[in-house]
């Protein structure tokens, strides 16, 4: 069943506003030519029934809004099939040949099924593979969460 990506995550999470002085995100970009950018404290909002992630510098967004999504535990697993890409004035559908996303509602850390990896509090864990073979993956704790 396709939904919405945030339909799925924000059942069973609360409606809140994650108070942080400071984005805690991490984003790895690995383009098709092998090239590698780290972006450092990018804010996770879940907003609007998306998920968009920023640069510290505001100039980038990237939004996640639509993918299939599951609960898992109390893990919401989601794959993740379309993205747009807001940058310098600019907007860049990005479509998605594969990739996951992990959030973790609830206020304490949650192991991840079948790994050593735990996802924190309000964590998210996303990697996703673009049909042009760009990489990316982020990981963080939502800074923000709008209905």
């Amino acid at each position: 069943m396709k939904r919405v990506l945030v339909a799925a995550i924000l059942v069973g999470a609360v409606l809140a506003t994650f108070g942080r002085s400071r984005a805690s995100g991490t984003a790895l970009v690995q383009q098709r030519d092998g090239s590698i950018k780290v972006y450092r404290d990018i804010y996770i909002q879940i907003r609007n029934e998306e998920l968009a992630l920023t640069t510290a510098d505001r100039v980038g967004t990237l939004v996640i809004g639509k993918a299939a999504c599951t609960k898992e535990g109390p893990l919401v697993k989601c794959l993740p099939y379309d993205a747009t890409l807001y940058q310098n004035g600019l907007k860049v559908r990005i479509q998605l040949a594969s990739g996951t996303a992990w959030f973790n509602p609830t206020s304490s850390a949650q192991p991840l099924s079948y790994s050593s990896a735990r996802i924190p509090a309000h964590g998210i864990m996303l990697s996703a593979t673009s049909k042009r073979g760009t990489y990316f993956s982020v990981t963080g704790t939502v800074d923000e969460m709008k209905k």
